[in-house]
Formats: C-alpha cells, structure tokens, sequence
C-alpha cells in the first residue's frame, strides 16, 4: 500500500468520524439535506462499483430501492426494525439475482433498456398487487425514527459500502471485475467465470441498495409505488455517478454533492423544467466530461507532473 493510498483511506476515516457529528451542529433542515446526500451517495457509489467497473448502465436501481421501502411499509409492524433491514437485503438480493439470471448475458443498450423494463415490470406488479389483492393504493409507514437516526444509519451504512469498494479494488474478485469490463473475451479465457464474477457483485450492491430504501422509507408516513419506484430514481443516479466519475470507487460521491444541491434548488424554484435540466447535464457530461470530474482531476494532475 503506497503513502497516497494511505493518506487516503486515513482522510476518509477523519471524514467519517467528522460527519458523524454533522446533526448535532445543524436545524432540521440541514439534517434533511444531509440525508438526501447520503442516500444518493450510497445508490450512486453502489451503482459505480458494478456499473462503472464492468461499463453495464443499469437502469433498475429504483426497484431495488422500492423494494426496500416496500419492505419496512409491509413489516415494519411485525418484525423489529434490525430484521426489517436483514429482510430487506435479502430481498433486494433475491430479486438481484433474479434479473442478473435474465439480464446479464445481455450487454449495450440492450442490457439498459432490459434492466429498464424489469424496474417498470416490478412497479406495476406491486401496483397491481396493491389494488387488487391489498385493497389499497398504498401503505402508512408509522415508525419512532428521528432524522438524525436515519442519518447515522445511511453514514454507517455508505461506510461499509465504502469498506468493500476499497477491498475490491485490492482484491481478486475485483481485478476480475475490472478485466471483465475492459474485454470480457479476454476474461473468459484468463479462466474467469464472467456471469458468477457480475452476478455476485450485482446481487451485493443491490442489496446496499435495497437497505438504502428501506432506511430512509421511514421519512414518509405514506409509501405508494409510484413513491417507491420512481424511474427518475435511476437515472439520477446514473447522472451522479458519470457526474462523479466511476474510475474509482469514491468516484460518483463527487458528482452527488453538487448535483443533490443543484437538485434541491431546482425542485425549490424551478419544479416544472426538472426534467430538462437533467437530461441538459447528462448532455454536458457525455461532451465535456467523459470521465467525469474523477478523470478531468486525474488528467489535470498528469499534466501539471
């Protein structure tokens, strides 16, 4: 492990203990805004350890994180809240599984528009199933969360998101990853299981997800599924991470914070052009930053050396 390295992981450490504190030192407000950051800072850095290593875009983060917000609206009342998170996981992981099985020996815009379909297929099953069998369009999610609570989970949570990103970038599994994303053809005949290698860290990261939902599920005291599994979930993520860059894992982290915060002024005064907006900054990065802010800092530095 070279000095840079382990200034990094010790900054991060500092970072972690620091943020820690963060609700204490702020209003309610502050808090909310913190807790948006760091849902968004676990889907999009979940999403960049699979997305960006193996170069799937994958459209289904929403119905993985629906999934863990169903969760707590369905058990919430019958299974104290350690189990609902346990139960969560594991069905994000189930479902994972399910659309890695269907989806992963796909590959381009296939594999986006399939992973697309599934999350939509998802939210109107739940739909269905809702109005007809439960009788109801939603669920009431009632709770004795605090925000500062919700917060404290998803730090801890994004921590060991954070853990495993750093371990994969040590590890075999992911040395095995990374080829596989820059030419699977290769991988297969380095010996490499292609489809367990990407069905495994899917399933993993899908389970953070899930456990993201269901975290931050208790700040709405009403949970339908047009809540629940809101596509623009998925491609908010998408931007952030690309935003941020996915070279290394802590790479879509740096394109939350600014988006989250452009978000929120956006949502506050401009409701109505939200979606224009966004699809405008996926346009820039697409054509001005390919790498993202990552890899235009990377760039910048090797020039400077």
């Amino acid at each position: 492990m070279t000095m840079r390295t382990k200034l990094f992981y010790a900054a991060s450490l500092v970072a972690f203990v620091a943020l820690a504190f963060a609700p204490q030192g702020g209003n309610d407000y502050t808090t909310s805004l913190l807790i948006n950051l760091l849902l968004y800072a676990n889907l999009a850095t979940a999403w960049g350890i699979f997305c960006g290593t193996t170069r799937f875009i994958s459209l289904a983060t929403v119905a993985f994180f629906g999934v863990g917000c169903y969760s707590v609206a369905v058990l919430s009342e019958h299974l104290p809240w350690p189990a609902v998170l346990v139960v969560a996981a594991l069905l994000g992981g189930v479902l994972a599984l399910a659309i890695g099985v269907c989806t992963l020996r796909l590959s381009g815009m296939y594999f986006v528009v399939f992973s697309f379909g599934m999350a939509e297929m998802i939210r109107q099953l739940v739909t269905w199933y809702e109005s007809k069998i439960a009788g109801s369009v939603g669920r009431y999610v009632f709770l004795e969360i605090t925000a500062a609570q919700i917060y404290w989970q998803l730090l801890g949570l994004l921590a060991l998101l954070w853990v495993m990103g750093a371990w994969l970038a040590r590890s075999r599994l992911g040395f095995a990853l990374r080829l596989i994303g820059e030419d699977e053809t290769a991988a297969r005949s380095c010996g490499i299981h292609t489809v367990g290698v990407r069905l495994a860290v899917l399933t993993v990261t899908a389970m953070f997800m899930s456990v993201a939902g269901a975290i931050v599920a208790p700040r709405w005291t009403y949970i339908e599924p047009s809540i629940a599994f809101n596509a623009l979930v998925s491609f908010q993520v998408v931007v952030m991470a690309l935003l941020g860059g996915v070279a290394a894992f802590y790479g879509p982290i740096l394109g939350v914070v600014p988006l989250v915060l452009a978000f929120e002024a956006l949502s506050k005064y401009f409701p109505d052009h939200f979606s224009i907006v966004l699809g405008a900054i996926f346009l820039v990065i697409v054509y001005v930053l390919p790498r993202g802010l990552l890899g235009a800092g990377q760039r910048l530095f090797r020039r400077r050396a």
